[in-house]
């Protein structure tokens, strides 16, 4: 399937290259991101699973209520200055929260306290929000999965969810869900109001055991209901609690699609007839509401769809989106057996804009788009911690917000975060940096994990970049134009051995060679039997030379090495430099090797790089780049968010790269820093990225570096492509 338009449009806007009226748009860009570590009272487990899922704001919106389940707890931040987000604390909640909703003073949160599948439990909380306690508690009829309210209705999904453990997590799995609804009556609820209604004998997917996923109440009183592993759609009278209608959520045709875990994104495959099964949703209107089609059991359209309260489909985004998400490298290529998930939505009115947002789990983004009535218009794509889950539209302060549920910090990863972001006239949005444009079949070309670049050597502007083993399916060379914004990949060179992708191959570095052809660095990994290879290749990507380190040194070998190459001199001068990414057993404590081969007679040799030191976790080279009388070194350590410290550039005098032949004593060379990146990687006003492991110097002077994102495995899919300008 060829990009929307609705896609098309905003693509064209972001690759013309010129920019808007400022009073002509407005986007959100990210203002601040908040580490949900930070409220974790001193005497907790640091290192202990926490998560930001579910979330809601005081009417002023100035306080946000989050739902943590590992914590058993609600989580509170403060946003008075949304740019500053501050700890509020937490309140434990006797279970596990699954999801909040404010009204008035109070949050109502969902709680779910079952001692097993077949016996679940819940209940409902409500939290004061000026005491911050506990103010009322209500039995539930099962575990809550979902809980909303408007116009004076409560409404909470009672999922009673299904082992997926058990026959392979088929229906039925009894007991089944149901649907709670109270009145509030002043803001205030009564345990007795609440009354259960029934959803067995609804949906044709076994029926007698409806899931209850998620639910939203209009501003007319009406509940949707989504029935995710039913894919069932319910429409209820919330004050009656009557069934109104009920429907299939219906199947999708997805063409091209990437269908296969293989290393490489293909999008020459297909699905016919995949079933919806939504997980969010919410009500555009009185008539119209948006589902988020993710797809938990036996779908996964890789889309959204807005339905007519009737069941009738007024719009399927398809694979839309999903093209978008490859655009901008954030497509999951490791998680392809249901693409990049759609999981949450949200709507909101900003002005005469009514706006659709929607979250992909898999993909880390957030897409806004401008309801129409019709096709729904893309506007922009933003960047959200790992896994966004709640979606949270604060329309009276111009401020959306992302929480993500993915927590890898006590593995030394990213913490989840909550993203602020705010909304304003702007010539353009602040992401994404670089994305890609079409090819030749009309698809975005694929990328991702960009861990090398170089410069051409006449056109200011023009980049190569090599793509990491993430696609070790399809190593390719990327030609990029900085001089857009943002920076546009505009083709791609697929690098072959005997006219097939080259496999076994971990590209961390690119050269341009004398010659019109690139020298590449693959990084070894004893554990994988990948050797370390300096690779020669054309200017199309053809393999003419691979060349292996010396015998002796490679026994010593660790999964550290080759993370990037460069040239110096010409004829038979030339020495092509590499950058050993850490310490291997032959080298002193704090010392790097940067090896230097020699074309002309094949020889080897090398000097010794000093290394930084750092209290926590490793020190290590990203990449090199000889820059007039000078090579320009990454230098950082593999710290995320708050933990980095060490993202720098360093200097070494090219009089000072004198390489000795190996076995004999290296001389150490004298580095000089140049920059501290810390401050450019903080730009973006989210998390600070571990991998930034790219630089070059175009033929104007003018500096760039790029982060890895590891192609989207235990990553955001965040890409910065930073300008610095001269050094």
């Amino acid at each position: 399937m060829k990009l929307s338009l609705v896609a098309g449009s905003l693509a064209a806007i972001l690759l013309s290259g010129t920019a808007l009226n400022a009073s002509a748009a407005e986007y959100f860009d990210r203002i601040a991101s908040f580490p949900i570590t930070a409220n974790l009272p001193s005497d907790a487990d640091q290192k202990a699973e926490t998560v930001a899922e579910i979330i809601s704001a005081s009417e002023d919106g100035r306080l946000l209520v989050y739902t943590d389940s590992p914590r058993k707890a609600l989580g509170f931040i403060d946003i008075a200055d949304s740019a500053q987000p501050q700890a509020g604390g937490s309140l434990a909640l006797g279970g596990e929260p699954t999801s909040v909703k404010v009204v008035g003073g109070t949050a109502y949160v969902a709680v779910n306290t079952s001692e097993s599948f077949t016996n679940p439990s819940g209940k409902l909380v409500s939290v004061d929000l000026a005491s911050r306690k506990v103010s009322a508690e209500c039995v539930l009829p099962g575990q809550p999965d979902s809980v909303a309210a408007n116009a004076g209705i409560l409404a909470i999904a009672i999922e009673n969810e299904r082992n997926e453990e058990v026959n392979e997590g088929a229906l039925p799995q009894l007991p089944a869900g149901a649907l709670v609804v109270a009145p509030l009556n002043g803001g205030k609820l009564e345990c007795s109001a609440l009354k259960t209604v029934s959803m067995t004998g609804l949906a044709t997917v076994a029926g007698e055991d409806p899931e209850p996923e998620f639910v939203d109440v209009s501003s007319e009183g009406r509940i949707v209901v989504t029935l995710q592993e039913n894919n069932h759609i319910v429409v209820v009278d919330g004050k009656t609690g009557k069934v109104e209608a009920h429907f299939s959520a219906g199947r999708a045709d997805l063409k091209n699609i990437d269908t296969k875990k293989d290393g490489k994104i293909d999008l020459s495959g297909s699905q016919d007839g995949v079933l919806r099964e939504p997980d969010a949703v919410r009500w555009l209107d009185a008539d119209r509401f948006v589902t988020a089609n993710e797809g938990d059991w036996k779908g996964g359209s890789r889309g959204f769809t807005i339905f007519n309260r009737d069941g009738s489909v007024a719009y399927e985004s398809a694979a839309s989106l999903e093209h978008e998400i490859v655009s901008l490298g954030h497509y999951p290529e490791k998680r392809n057996k249901k693409g990049v998930e759609i999981e949450g939505v949200e709507a909101g009115r900003y002005g005469n804009d009514r706006l659709i947002f929607v979250g992909s789990e898999r993909a880390s983004v957030v897409a806004v788009y401008r309801d129409t009535g019709a096709a729904p218009e893309l506007l922009q794509v933003l960047p959200t911690g790992i896994g966004p889950e709640g979606l949270l539209a604060i329309p009276s302060r111009n401020l959306f917000v992302a929480t993500s549920e993915t927590d890898l910090h006590g593995d030394g990863g990213a913490a989840p975060h909550v993203m602020i972001y705010q909304r304003a006239e702007r010539a353009a949005p602040a992401y994404p940096t670089i994305r890609s444009t079409k090819s030749s079949d009309g698809l975005p070309i694929a990328w991702g994990a960009l861990s090398g670049i170089a410069a051409d050597k006449a056109q200011a502007g023009k980049l190569y970049a090599v793509t990491d083993s993430a696609y070790a399916g399809a190593p390719r060379i990327l030609t990029i134009d900085a001089t857009r914004k943002p920076a546009l990949i505009t083709g791609e060179v697929l690098v072959t051995r005997s006219g097939k992708a080259a496999e076994k191959l971990d590209l961390e570095g690119i050269a341009v060679s004398s010659d019109g052809g690139f020298w590449l660095a693959s990084e070894g990994n004893p554990e994988k039997g990948l050797k370390n290879l300096l690779v020669k290749v054309d200017a199309k990507g053809a393999i003419q030379e691979e060349i292996a380190l010396p015998a002796s040194l490679e026994e010593g070998a660790k999964n550290y090495g080759y993370e990037g190459v460069t040239v110096t001199g010409s004829g038979n001068n030339e020495i092509v430099w590499l950058a050993m990414q850490r310490e291997w057993a032959d080298d002193g404590k704090g010392t790097v090797k940067l090896m230097a081969y020699k074309p002309s007679n094949k020889s080897w040799g090398a000097v010794r790089y000093p290394l930084d030191t750092t209290e926590t976790g490793w020190v290590g080279l990203s990449e090199i780049t000889a820059v007039g009388d000078r090579v320009i070194i990454i230098e950082r350590d593999n710290q995320i968010a708050e933990k980095a410290k060490v993202k720098k550039l360093y200097s070494i005098a090219a009089s000072d790269m004198k390489p000795v032949a190996l076995g004999g004593e290296l001389p150490l060379v004298k580095k000089t820093e140049v920059r501290d990146l810390l401050n450019d990687l903080k730009a973006a006003k989210g998390y600070v990225l571990d991998k930034v492991e790219s630089f070059a110097v175009d033929a104007a002077g003018d500096a760039y570096i790029i982060t890895d994102n590891d192609g989207v495995d235990n990553s955001s899919g965040e890409t910065q492509f930073i300008r610095i300008g001269k050094l």
